[in-house]
């Protein structure tokens, strides 16, 4: 369970920085090359990127779920967009193992142009024609999320070091390291070589 928070730890924490020339970036794309020291990646439309790795780099894999598998009390992140009652539209759902907790609170997220990342504890959760609705406590907030039965909802889980190659779609933050070259701990891939879905 440490090298699982470990691992996610980067992943989603950095997205709460605020925009900076030093902030943390995040990166989504498909693996060009891999060496142990460094990662090469190439986003969608964008040129390839290369991030160095960290000696003691965590792996974590996103696994489809069903919106039945979402209790009270999971902690969860969701990309959403929202909408003028003050609700969120979900796109995605990722739910983290018990006992790990990150990157809590409701923040701008950069998957679409207006979408927000909400990270916290759901509470209670109403099944309604189409999907569902959770209320998740992020904090400092309550806000109700509706799930509809068509978005990608994915449990995290420790990955292996070998899942990550070449042609493998991934999801990772990078911080600056020393030189201002990219640097980051985590790589998140998909169970089956899907994207995650962050």
């Amino acid at each position: 369970m440490k090298s699982l928070a470990i691992a996610v730890g980067a992943l989603l924490l950095g997205a709460a920085f605020p925009a900076a020339a030093q902030a943390p970036q995040i990166i989504r794309g498909v693996i060009t090359d891999v060496r142990p020291e460094q990662i090469s990646v190439k986003p969608k439309g964008g040129q390839p990127v290369t991030v160095a790795l960290t000696k003691d780099w965590r792996v974590a894999v996103t696994r489809p779920i069903t919106a039945a598998e979402i209790k009270p009390g999971s902690f969860i992140g969701s990309t959403e967009m929202p909408r003028a009652d003050g609700r969120g539209r979900s796109l995605e759902v990722h739910v983290f193992p018990p006992g790990v907790k990150i990157g809590q609170g409701h923040y701008a997220w950069d998957k679409r142009k207006g979408a927000m990342m909400t990270n916290g504890t759901v509470g209670n959760i109403t099944v309604a024609r189409g999907g569902r609705e959770l209320e998740v406590d992020y904090g400092n907030g309550r806000r109700k999320v509706t799930v509809s039965r068509n978005i990608p909802i994915v449990q995290i889980a420790d990955g292996q070091r070998q899942q990550v190659k070449k042609g493998v779609p991934v999801f990772l933050i990078a911080g600056p390291g020393p030189g201002g070259a990219l640097v980051t701990n985590a790589v998140t891939v998909g169970e089956g070589g899907s994207a995650p879905p962050m």
